[in-house]
């Protein structure tokens, strides 16, 4: 399964676990980082702890604290990004990715 393919995976898995606002970030030659970003919305830290637990395969590294707002899901060629609403519209990753 290539990298587009795992975000396509995971996008699915949030959505199904009643994310909202899931959004996936095609960074292929834009990032050296990553290939794929994912953002999506929890409802509140049981939510977004639930959210992380739903992804379809084991994270390289996970960060961050569900109390907190964010949680990051390192997989290597694609991260995933789960925040509160708050903290979504604090960081707004999106728009540092507004040409992807």
């Amino acid at each position: 399964m290539n990298s587009e393919q795992q975000a396509k995976e995971a996008s699915r898995a949030l959505e199904d676990a009643k994310a909202s606002d899931v959004k996936i970030y095609d960074m292929r030659g834009k990032s050296s980082l990553a290939d794929f970003y994912i953002v999506a919305t929890g409802t509140a830290a049981p939510h977004l702890k639930a959210l992380v637990r739903q992804l379809p395969k084991k994270a390289y590294r996970v960060s961050g604290d569900p109390e907190s707002g964010w949680i990051v899901a390192d997989y290597v060629d694609i991260v995933v990004h789960v925040f509160s609403p708050e903290a979504r519209a604090y960081y707004a990753l999106e728009k540092l990715w507004v040409s992807a």
